[in-house]
């Protein structure tokens, strides 16, 4: 079993990075229990209907919940070889298994930070006010290992709409599933949950997961290859098998989801909701707010970590590559042009970090 310590990978120009003492990266092992249920069979519709109908958001207040802000945790004064330093903006929100962070759209300095049990926290960018409770998804999350509460993302439309989308783990048999809940500007309905997507995972690690919304509007979801070690029912290869891909949905104005008429698959020969794959485990996604590109994040096997840029049907090697390195070839292409490889891979060294 590997597992990887967990590190800080914020970027800036200069010495000083400004941030709220995030830690944004997972652990990763690769030999965990697997689910009563191993048959990975994708649960999402390929062929979902399109709909024009679109969802009224709640006429009536929203219950804001209340809860004491959580024990502060640990903060990391360097990135090693960088030569940075990390400056915390809210050291009263440095807290504990924070796995991901979202502006509010329509506010002025404020935000929401996700933790790994299910909480979702309001925090004031300026010091204007205390961590308020946003929403509380514990009871419906099962948290722990790999598993949890892995990202939330605002609707490009959320002054409108009053959409607020969540990636998680729910227990026995864990799938992975991306859900759409009701909010205000101060906190969300978590009666209201809308199940978008559901994927059934074998094992409990490699569930990946980030969600992002792109410039086209459309929201990109990238899920691990279901878990253990080395991929073994070589899910990241098959575009039958929504596992160890970058999903693009288009849930704008929709009651679940449609397909984009130009993802790759859209038109047969795999699952249409497929936008990219041959990933191992993609834990964190970034979008180019100028240019749009999707840079990822990919942990490595045993050997090597690497991070690429994600274009629509890009096929980025997993479990034939690990980086540039060849892994496990069998029922692999001999063409190497078949492959993206990465843009950059580093060495794991002898404290096992993850990228």
């Amino acid at each position: 079993m590997r597992r990887h310590a967990p590190v800080i990978a914020l970027a800036a120009t200069g010495v000083l990075i400004a941030g709220v003492g995030l830690v944004l990266l997972a652990s990763d092992s690769d030999s965990p229990s697997p689910s009563p249920s191993t048959t990975v069979i994708p649960s999402p519709s390929p062929t979902a209907t399109p709909t024009s109908t679109p969802v009224t958001p709640t006429a009536s207040p929203i219950a804001c919940p209340t809860a004491e802000p959580p024990p502060a945790g640990g903060t990391r004064a360097d990135v090693a070889g960088a030569g940075y330093r990390l400056t915390p903006l809210l050291p009263e929100a440095a807290w504990q298994d924070m796995l991901d962070f979202a502006l509010i759209p329509g506010t002025e300095n404020e935000a929401v930070i996700a933790r790994q049990n299910g909480e979702i926290w309001r925090v004031s960018l300026d010091g204007s006010f205390g961590p308020a409770l946003f929403g509380n998804l514990d009871p419906i999350v099962e948290s722990g290992g790999e598993q949890g509460l892995l990202s939330v993302a605002f609707s490009p439309d959320f002054q409108s709409d009053g959409r607020v989308y969540v990636y998680y783990t729910r227990g026995s048999p864990d799938p992975s599933v991306l859900s759409r809940f009701q909010a205000s500007p101060v906190c969300m309905d978590k009666a209201g949950e809308t199940v978008i997507i559901e994927v059934p995972q074998p094992y409990s690690n490699h569930n990946g997961g980030d969600i992002v919304f792109g410039q086209d509007g459309y929201l990109y979801l990238s899920l691990g290859d279901g878990g253990s070690g080395g991929d073994p029912h070589n899910n990241a290869q098959d575009p039958n098998s929504l596992l160890g891909k970058v999903l693009r949905l288009d849930v704008t104005g929709q009651d679940t989801y449609v397909i984009p008429p130009d993802n790759p698959f859209a038109g047969g020969n795999g699952l249409g909701e497929i936008y990219a794959y041959g990933l191992r485990n993609p834990w964190r996604m970034s979008m180019d707010r100028l240019t749009g590109d999707i840079w990822l994040g990919d942990v490595g096997q045993n050997a090597w970590e690497e991070v690429d840029r994600i274009t629509l049907g890009g096929n980025y090697g997993w479990r034939c590559y690990e980086g540039f390195e060849q892994y496990n070839f069998s029922g692999c292409s001999t063409e190497s042009g078949n492959y993206v490889l990465p843009r950059v891979a580093y060495a794991q060294g002898t404290d096992n970090r993850s990228v």
